[in-house]
């Protein structure tokens, strides 16, 4: 079982991007977890879930109307007690059937920097925008979005890809200016990125071959990981990006 010890007895969830493969395994488990109470799922297609414990929305983040409408119509669904305990965005892209990952300068583009720019670090930014103002004040909350690895500069020692670490590292500014803004007035919130590490998903298929071995995850195990951080994760490390074994990525 989970540990969501840290957070009070009856906890309500916002997964954004919960039709992936991440998503859809933070769902199942928070699903099963009896301290959960209610789960908003977001996703482009709104997929209904079996559990009466779940909410499925139609989300695009891609565009801030549907944004909006969703925050509304949570506020109005009678199962929505008023804040958030944990608001998590599992979304990202890596590549599509027009744009991959850049393996030097010649190939770069801007249709894959506009793409990577809209969907790794525009969308979770306007996400927080209009749900942060949903979360708990009085006890211990949570903002965490995906991010990578790649987006630190520091560790960028291999190059290339350069849309998508650039389109992380932006994402990882966000998340450092969000919790410096929210800390000032909230000081049991936490606002992190998540590095999930390398997960059986669509997004990593064509770049799994130089994985080692154990350290392809299927995405339960990464599930199982980032809630085990997210219930570890206190006020002292917001702002921070973490790793999926609760180590801080160097900016």
């Amino acid at each position: 079982m989970i540990d969501l010890t840290s957070f009070e007895a009856s906890v309500q969830i916002a997964i954004i991007g919960s039709s992936g493969g991440i998503g859809a395994s933070l769902t199942d488990l928070m699903v099963a977890h009896p301290q959960v109470e209610h789960i908003y799922a977001l996703s482009r297609q709104g997929n209904p879930h079996a559990s009466t414990k779940v909410t499925s929305l139609t989300f695009d983040f891609t565009d801030e109307a549907s944004i909006i409408k969703t925050v509304e119509d949570i506020k109005d669904s009678p199962k929505f007690e008023g804040r958030f305990d944990i608001i998590f965005v599992a979304t990202g892209l890596l590549h599509t059937a027009s744009i991959a990952p850049e393996k030097n300068l010649r190939t770069l583009s801007y249709e894959g920097f506009e793409q990577n720019f809209r969907v790794n670090t525009i969308g979770p930014a306007m996400t927080a925008k209009h749900f942060l103002p949903l979360l708990k004040r009085d006890s211990k909350a949570v903002f965490a979005a995906l991010s990578a690895r790649v987006g630190s500069i520091s560790d960028n020692r291999l190059g290339g890809w350069y849309a998508y670490r650039a389109a992380k590292a932006a994402l990882n500014m966000v998340i450092k200016t969000l919790a410096i803004e929210y800390a000032r007035r909230f000081n049991k919130l936490v606002i992190i990125g998540l590095h999930p590490g390398t997960v059986d998903t669509n997004l990593s298929k064509p770049f799994q071959g130089n994985v080692p071995d154990g350290k392809l995850f299927t995405p339960e195990q990464s599930a199982e990981y980032l809630l085990k951080v997210i219930n570890d994760v206190t006020p002292d490390a917001t702002g921070h990006i973490i790793d999926w074994d609760g180590k801080i990525v160097p900016a």
